[in-house]
């Protein structure tokens, strides 16, 4: 792969495996999202957004893992990450880990679509007792994609809306800028990844 230093508009792309309507998934993203966008622009620099809804792509996923091949909606949603700047990934947690659909969407992303892309990962729980679930399954998830994983991961639990925090954990609200503010950072510095031509090399094989 080559890589070119990143200018003008950059792509943030927002997956979030919320099932409900509405979505405390969703809303999660949206806060994160205006994060990003808003540390971004203090930096001259605009954010083209585009979401990923999960649970509209359900049945294409599934499709695509017994016939091989994407529908087109789901493809583009592919497409659409592996060209992003910087991804936003969320999702509820069931069974003490992402979701099915969270996990089977990146398994179906192409295996080197993320190294070196910055990702923020979040997840959302009914209780705080769930939010270690992003240390001991989102984050080696990324990182086994080789992503270059933002520090501060966001968790929000349902007293978390609107919570003031403890002596150890700054309020969800700070979490949410401190995130926005880090992914922000490395979109706009890391270099973005392009399809590698054929080397001289090959052009003569």
């Amino acid at each position: 792969m080559q890589t070119t230093q990143n200018t003008g508009t950059l792509k943030l792309v927002v997956v979030s495996a919320g099932l409900g309507v509405p979505s405390s998934t969703r809303l999660l993203a949206d806060r994160i999202t205006e994060s990003v966008r808003r540390e971004l622009a203090g930096t001259g620099r605009e954010a083209d957004v585009r979401v990923v809804e999960l649970r509209d792509l359900a049945v294409a996923i599934a499709n695509n893992f017994v016939t091989g091949f994407p529908a087109p909606a789901l493809e583009e949603a592919l497409e659409a990450v592996t060209e992003a700047d910087g991804v936003v990934a969320v999702t509820p947690v069931f069974a003490a880990s992402y979701s099915g659909l969270f996990k089977s969407f990146f398994d179906l992303v192409e295996p080197d679509a993320l190294t070196g892309k910055p990702v923020l990962v979040a997840a959302t729980g009914g209780t705080a007792r769930h939010s270690l679930v992003l240390e001991h399954a989102l984050r080696p998830l990324f990182a086994y994609l080789r992503a270059l994983v933002v520090p501060t991961a966001v968790f929000a639990a349902s007293e978390d809306w609107g919570g003031t925090g403890d002596a150890l954990t700054d309020t969800l609200p700070d979490r949410i800028v401190r995130a926005g503010r880090e992914l922000a950072g490395l979109m706009a510095t890391t270099e973005r990844r392009t399809p590698a031509g054929p080397s001289p090399a090959d052009l003569f094989a």
